[in-house]
């Protein structure tokens, strides 16, 4: 062997031992097309399923984001994989504007149920009706992830709502229940009015809906606040 070829065979040995990981294997990182076919789907996935509801066809939801039905079970093993990814983007998306809320609220209490009001418009605009699924029967609502995002969710929209009641300005007969049951009728499109462009009344009516829940309460509410138990249960 030459001293070039020497000294060629070292570089690339000491190239191969910086750059191959603890484990001695490789991971390949997802190319950048492949993501933005992933994000597609999923949100592909996500405007259909609050339209048609979650037995929207898979080709259906292929076709909206512009990609294969191979391409589609490449990412997901199958229709309840796609729609559990669909609710976690969801969740976690509300979450974060939840959170970003609650900072609001904290830094300036008089503010609280504004922080609130904000929040419910943001949660709208990413389709909050596709967490609809949950509520369907053969959906797996205790997968370990769903659990967490569930969980984080929660606390911050409850954390919410009590900042808004301690400081007088939200009534005190409504529970998370009450708001989350809301949102979802509000956001969803209403069967047989597809020709509608049901979006451009969203905000509007999710106005006069958090108006409604403003302290001092001018009304007597029916029943008792519904819980995110009392929905689990339903």
């Amino acid at each position: 062997m030459t001293a070039t070829s020497a000294g060629r065979s070292q570089t690339v040995s000491a190239a191969a031992t910086t750059t191959a990981p603890a484990t001695g294997k490789r991971v390949p990182k997802p190319r950048a097309d492949a993501l933005r076919n992933r994000e597609r789907i999923v949100a592909a996935a996500r405007e259909m399923v609050v339209e048609f509801g979650a037995e929207v066809p898979i080709d259906e939801i292929a076709r909206r984001a512009g990609v294969g039905n191979a391409t589609v079970y490449r990412h997901f093993a199958d229709r309840g994989d796609l729609l559990r990814h669909v609710v976690l983007s969801v969740m976690d998306s509300v979450t974060e504007h939840a959170e970003r809320a609650l900072a609001v609220a904290d830094a300036d209490p008089d503010d609280s149920f504004g922080a609130l009001r904000t929040f419910v418009h943001a949660a709208a605009d990413e389709r909050i009706g596709a967490l609809c699924p949950m509520l369907t029967a053969g959906f797996d609502k205790d997968h370990p992830d769903l659990l967490a995002a569930r969980d984080r969710l929660e606390a911050g929209t409850e954390g919410l709502m009590e900042r808004a009641r301690a400081a007088g300005q939200l009534r005190t007969d409504i529970a998370v229940g009450d708001l989350m049951v809301a949102l979802s009728q509000l956001t969803r499109p209403l069967p047989g009015i597809a020709c509608l462009d049901i979006d451009g009344f969203v905000h509007r009516h999710l106005q006069l809906f958090l108006d409604g829940l403003m302290a001092p309460a001018r009304s007597e509410l029916p029943g008792a606040p519904a819980t995110l138990e009392d929905l689990r249960q339903a």
